[in-house]
């Protein structure tokens, strides 16, 4: 028993011996050779993944988190984003000229224009348009100022495109159209304010330019906010 335990010491210190060569010639552990073999056992079965166990938990965790991260994701509707919340706010009318002029209201009714319902041109300016309230309303003004088809944005109305003209209406006046004496009372009444000349009318307005002024596409947000006013 003894003689076994002395070989079994004696084989001991001749592997580590050995070992302790080894490293000192190759500047490689025994422990670094014990990986090495390791590794490449696991290599020898092609359905086994050479990636750390490790690392491969760390990559499945990480796509765990991208699917929540991405069931988590909520969408903004055009509805929720923040824009402009009045025409004045989206058009800068300070580069266009300003002017103060007295601004009443009128109405396609006798009481404003001395015709009836039954009148042949009852509702018609004198550009030959019908009277309109829209984002582009029909108003009159002195023609020698502001010709036909002249554009004004009138704060707290809108905008007005020259279709008529009165003979009350002289300097510095115009006449908004409302399409009836409580709106003309109600909304307008009688004011002196600043209104700002968008374009400049060369003396003509037609059906076909009132209708496509009403269809601006970037306007239409703005359509009810106008009509209320």
């Amino acid at each position: 028993m003894k003689t076994l335990l002395k070989r079994i010491m004696m084989l001991g210190l001749l592997v580590a011996a050995l070992g302790s060569t080894f490293t000192s010639i190759s500047n490689v552990s025994a422990v670094e050779v014990g990986v090495w073999i390791h590794n490449q056992t696991k290599s020898l079965y092609p359905f086994q993944s050479t990636y750390d166990e490790h690392e491969d938990r760390q990559v499945s965790l990480k796509k765990k988190e991208f699917k929540y991260a991405d069931s988590k994701t909520r969408y903004i509707s055009s509805q929720q984003i923040q824009g402009p919340t009045s025409i004045e706010e989206a058009v800068d009318f300070s580069q266009f000229p300003k002017s103060t002029v007295l601004a009443t209201g009128y109405t396609a009714g006798v009481e404003s224009t001395g015709k009836t319902p039954d009148h042949p041109m009852y509702g018609i300016t004198y550009s030959g348009v019908k009277v309109k309230r829209d984002l582009y309303s029909t108003i009159a003004a002195d023609l020698d100022i502001y010709p036909i088809g002249t554009i004004l944005y009138i704060p707290d109305y809108g905008f007005g495109v020259v279709a008529d003209k009165g003979s009350a209406i002289q300097g510095n006046k115009i006449d908004l159209y409302y399409e009836t004496v409580d709106d003309v009372y109600e909304k307008w009444g009688k004011k002196r304010v600043d209104v700002y000349v968008v374009k400049k009318g060369n003396g003509r307005l037609s059906e076909d330019t009132l209708v496509t002024l009403n269809q601006n596409e970037q306007l239409q947000v703005f359509r009810e906010e106008i009509l209320q006013s």
